[in-house]
């Protein structure tokens, strides 16, 4: 195959998955995770559901394709991570809680060895501590009122919102996730 045709040929294949990681957003967004199914994606983009699985071998990866797209939209290339942003974050999860749902069933389950989201999820954690700590040291500097560096406080800023979304999922008129996320930021902030 010539070099331009195997170019062609592999940006119709991206491009073609990028149609389908687009598409079970959009399946997941009105059935939720547990109703988006593999035969429902494949319909929405006029596959059938083996040459679906010929782009992404198994609803894991592809829900692991749809968490990477969702992080390239929370995660914008060059922002400045602040406080203000972490809040608005949190609030357009409370927006999206197919998204949100599909996360927190694939986090849960990426903790048994060999499932096909570990790395996925071990790698994102370390970008996001990290992300965390920039936006603790943005607003804080080197040290917190209570004495912590950012790094120290980073992993507890993600265990605020990551169980805070798992609250939220289970019981949305109780849990209030942007108004509980300002308390704790709040609570970081005291003296």
């Amino acid at each position: 195959m010539p070099y331009g045709d195997a170019m062609t040929a592999r940006t119709r294949s991206e491009e073609r998955r990028a149609e389908i990681v687009r598409a079970t957003l959009e399946v997941i967004a009105e059935r939720g995770y547990r109703g988006a199914s593999l035969a429902a994606v494949a319909e929405r983009v006029g596959l059938t559901q083996q040459g679906l699985l010929h782009h992404f071998p198994t609803k894991e990866a592809l829900l692991v394709a749809v968490l990477g797209e969702r992080d390239q939209w929370d995660a914008l290339p060059g922002t400045e991570w602040r406080a203000e942003l972490l809040v608005a974050l949190v609030e357009y999860n409370a927006m999206r809680p197919g998204i949100i749902q599909t996360f927190s069933a694939l986090l849960g389950e990426s903790v048994t060895e060999g499932h096909p989201a570990r790395a996925f999820f071990t790698r994102r954690y370390t970008t996001v501590r990290a992300h965390m700590a920039e936006a603790l040291r943005a607003e804080y500097g080197e040290r917190l009122p209570s004495g912590l560096t950012p790094e120290r406080a980073a992993p507890l800023l993600v265990a605020v919102m990551d169980g805070l979304q798992y609250q939220w999922l289970l019981d949305p008129e109780s849990v209030d996730m942007p108004a509980a996320f300002r308390d704790f930021l709040t609570l970081l902030g005291e003296d």
